[in-house]
């Protein structure tokens, strides 16, 4: 029960932070444009790849398995979004901007899995 407990802390953690970001990217950059959450989900692609490799089996930080399921599944299953980025997209295409549609799908595909990429290098340095 305790890990359902801090999967739950996480994922409150990870979803206000999220809100906060995707408010502080709009008021900066519009609303036109999904950048918040774009931005959200290659950030979180990178802790995720960071944190992983970290803190994996080979990792060069301890870190138990209670702690990996907080980071990993509450907060940055809370923070990032491809639930709202699916439907941004579909926004993005239903009035009438499919070339944003399409690099704003796979463009952010790429840098999310790039972010995991980066995130697993920075690990690997440290």
């Amino acid at each position: 029960m305790e890990n359902y407990i801090w999967v739950a802390v996480g994922g409150a953690l990870g979803t206000t932070g999220r809100y906060w970001l995707s408010g502080v990217v709009a008021r900066q950059m519009g609303e036109t444009f999904p950048w918040g959450t774009l931005l959200i989900n290659v950030t979180g692609s990178l802790l995720i790849g960071f944190f992983a490799t970290l803190t994996g089996p080979d990792g060069r930080v301890f870190v138990g398995s209670t702690a990996r399921q907080f980071v990993m599944i509450g907060l940055c299953g809370g923070y990032t979004t491809f639930s709202t980025a699916s439907w941004e997209s579909l926004h993005l295409v239903r009035s009438g901007q499919r070339w944003a549609a399409v690099v704003y799908t796979f463009g952010g595909l790429v840098a999310c899995v790039g972010g995991a990429v980066a995130g697993l290098a920075m690990a690997a340095v440290i």
